[in-house]
């Protein structure tokens, strides 16, 4: 379908449920690479499941980490994702080979991370408790960003939309403007509730298109500014919001917010049950609220890039909601009717004829003539939804789209594990690698977790003062006392307390014990597929 006519005249937001996307194992969080073609979702098992969002069919799956993965970001060519897991690694992946380029261990864990808009060599990293990271790829160094108060480090930060700019908020709702190269202070403001209380800022969130972005603050309100404002007032100016957005009637706390596509509207997820609640931008007025399964609890909300459809993650399972397609047929020929049975048709003499013999040519002038031109038809324009407001052109080196293997007709027992006969094989090898054995070709590609022949550089980033035992939270949302009687040393009989979280995985002995090796991590994965039970 050509994108130049999805400006419909009409609302542009989703009204209804469009299906699921079931990633097998749970999913936690999910995000759209930047032209909505591929979708990646990171599961409680600590998987990457890479959907073709055109055919809604599984592209690849990458065996990223042990524990489950709780951000993912893509690169801006899409060859290029990087994953963070509750175990505070932070890894970056080659979409097409599935191989791991390099990891990165941080002492606390990781509430997000973010590619640079502009710039693949760096990414900005929130570990819990400090201040936000700003990692460099190709060196593996990283910078500390500043802060405004030393003893509150509870701070979010995001990249602008062209990746000049960083901005950092607190739990005292100060927000901090930085310049990405030198970390220099640019601008700064406090978001304040009524007179002159503060509220914690819990995440910042840019359009793709424009200047303006959101702030989801602890008092339940998604304030709106506009970045160019924001620089203009300089530091500890007092810029006025655009927008508050809140529902006033349940007062419903927010868990994730995001703007659409084309950053006129902005959709945000209940913290309190499966909804989401859809406002206009430019008149702040609430347009649409999707009810989803009544009980269920909301983990992660993205709107796909060009069209009107929003994925939403909830008990583990990928929402869609789409606009509702009514076929019209009359509206592309007046004459069209519907047939009950089948009809005979007649044929017109001459109608399906390649040349009619007995028209009579008349003389071409003025527009007829012109159809003999020759028509170019092997350029390609670029197509504006593709490209950034400031950009003219298209990526060309970009990855829209995966090879997608194809299904084994008799499928062994373990498609996750080697085969039965490559087993000790692969134990007598020297380096740990599953790559031998003539019975390694039948596995499935996708759902290949074997470590790449090159040794994975791992970079152990040092941080001072934050503390080592922080529990993500995702692993503590059924309350922190689990937490503390598992670092305490786990009782006895509390082994089927833990089936209870549906976040935490079930880690086995070895797979704990001999991380240091590829081999061991391999037949980690596998047995952590055998211990969940898929299907």
């Amino acid at each position: 379908m050509n994108l130049e006519l999805l400006e419909s005249f009409g609302q542009n937001y989703p009204e209804e449920a469009d299906g699921t996307l079931d990633c097998i194992s749970m999913a936690l969080t999910c995000t759209f690479n930047r032209w909505g073609t591929l979708l990646a979702v990171g599961c409680n098992d600590g998987r990457i499941v890479i959907w073709d969002f055109l055919t809604r069919g599984i592209a690849k799956i990458i065996s990223a980490h042990i524990h489950p993965v709780c951000s993912l970001s893509w690169s801006r060519d899409g060859h290029k994702l990087v994953s963070a897991s509750t175990d505070n690694i932070v890894s970056q992946w080659d979409v097409l080979t599935g191989d791991c380029d390099q990891r990165f261990r941080f002492p606390s864990p990781i509430l997000k991370l973010q590619y640079h808009p502009r710039d693949m060599n760096k990414v900005l990293v929130c570990p819990m408790k400090s201040a936000p990271v700003l990692l460099t790829l190709s060196d593996s160094k990283h910078v500390v960003l500043p802060v405004d108060d030393d003893s509150d480090l509870n701070v979010v930060a995001a990249f602008d939309r062209r990746g000049e700019y960083i901005y950092t908020g607190n739990a005292k709702g100060k927000i901090l403007v930085l310049n990405t190269d030198t970390q220099d202070l640019v601008a700064s403001f406090r978001v304040t509730t009524g007179t002159s209380n503060t509220t914690a800022i819990k995440s910042i969130e840019f359009a793709r298109k424009g200047s303006c972005f959101l702030i989801n603050t602890a008092d339940r309100i998604i304030r709106v500014y506009d970045g160019r404002e924001i620089l203009t007032c300089g530091r500890d100016g007092e810029p006025e919001p655009m927008q508050k957005l809140q529902d006033l009637v349940n007062r419903t706390p927010w868990k994730r917010c995001c703007f659409s596509g084309d950053g006129e509207y902005i959709v945000a997820g209940s913290a309190r049950q499966h909804a989401l609640y859809i406002w206009e931008k430019s008149i702040g007025n609430l347009v649409k609220i999707l009810h989803g399964t009544r009980g269920e609890l909301l983990l992660d909300v993205a709107w796909h890039p060009v069209r009107p459809i929003i994925a939403s993650i909830s008990s583990g399972v990928v929402s869609i909601w789409a606009q509702n397609q009514v076929e019209n047929w009359s509206a592309f020929a007046p004459d069209f009717k519907e047939l009950d049975e089948n009809v005979e048709y007649e044929e017109r003499e001459s109608e399906f004829d390649i040349e009619d013999e007995d028209k009579s040519e008349p003389e071409q002038t003025g527009a007829d003539a012109a159809e003999d031109e020759e028509v170019d038809v092997t350029s390609v324009d670029p197509i504006p939804a593709f490209c950034s407001s400031d950009e003219e052109l298209e990526d060309y080196k970009a990855l829209l789209y995966l090879p997608i293997a194809p299904e084994v007709e008799d499928p062994e027992e373990n498609p996750f594990g080697p085969p039965p006969d490559a087993t000790a094989q692969n134990a007598s090898t020297d380096d740990g690698s599953t790559h031998t054995g003539p019975g390694d070709k039948k596995r499935h590609p996708s759902a290949d977790g074997a470590p790449p022949k090159k040794k994975i550089r791992t970079t152990t980033i040092e941080l001072q003062g934050v503390p080592s035992d922080e529990v993500h939270p995702l692993l503590g949302v059924k309350g922190d006392s689990k937490s503390k009687k598992k670092a305490a040393g786990r009782p006895k009989g509390s082994k089927g307390k833990d089936k209870d979280s549906p976040f935490r995985p079930k880690v086995s002995r070895d797979r704990v014990e001999g991380l240091g090796t590829p081999g061991n991590l391999v037949a980690a994965v596998y047995k952590q597929h055998e211990v969940q039970g898929l299907d």
